[in-house]
């Protein structure tokens, strides 16, 4: 029987929320080459996947963080799963960009949180760990207790994990980036040596460039 993070990473790839091309790169905003790519927006477009999304990020909080009192989505990848998150939990919800608007209230925190709730976040996606932590920063500083953070796919990359130590946030994760390649390589999505050059690509991604293994 298969676990969640496998039916997820298998999901996952089904919908293209996850693309993988070894042989062909992304360019992600870094700079960065990347043989992989995550657009978990898609999940929305497909009720079924969007469901299982949603019931294994509420059991997850209820597990890991029962004390949880609102919840809060990381701006923009998060809103939306994070509101129907908080509707199945009956919990208070608000959205935290990563600078204020530049006009009208100009928040940060978008919606009513009251200063002293513990918090957990939800967000959809973490690498180096930067925009998720300087959300947890954001709501710190507003006089929240952040209690952990809950996350739809992780790269688990060495730098964030150290990031999240060191701020001692506790990081929830329904997928990663090593069970992806699992379940990719088993279900036939990439061959072998194209596994190979996406565990090599997590090594070192800044200093990666395209190819694979001789």
């Amino acid at each position: 029987m298969k676990n969640t993070e496998k039916l997820l990473a298998e999901k996952l790839l089904q919908i293209s929320a996850i693309k993988l091309q070894p042989q062909n790169p992304f360019v992600w905003a870094s700079g960065w080459n990347s043989p992989i790519y995550n657009d978990n927006r898609r999940i929305l477009s497909y009720p079924d996947i969007r469901n299982f999304v949603k019931v294994e990020f509420a059991k997850s909080i209820l597990e890991n963080f029962p004390e949880v009192e609102a919840l809060a989505g990381v701006a923009t990848g998060a809103i939306a799963i994070g509101a129907i998150v908080a509707d199945t939990l009956g919990l208070p919800y608000v959205y935290v960009r990563d600078t204020p608007k530049d006009h009208g209230l100009e928040n940060c925190i978008e919606g009513n949180l009251k200063p002293g709730k513990k918090v957990v976040v939800i967000e959809d996606l973490v690498s180096t760990g930067g925009s998720s932590l300087k959300t947890v920063e954001i709501l710190q500083n507003y006089g929240s207790e952040v209690i952990g953070m809950t996350c739809l796919f992780n790269y688990k990359f060495p730098m964030a994990v150290k990031r999240f130590h060191e701020a001692n946030i506790n990081l929830i994760s329904l997928c990663d980036y090593s069970t992806m390649i699992e379940v990719a390589e088993l279900t036939n999505f990439i061959s072998a040596d194209e596994a190979e050059t996406l565990r090599e690509w997590r090594k070192d991604p800044s200093a990666w460039t395209p190819g694979l293994p001789d």
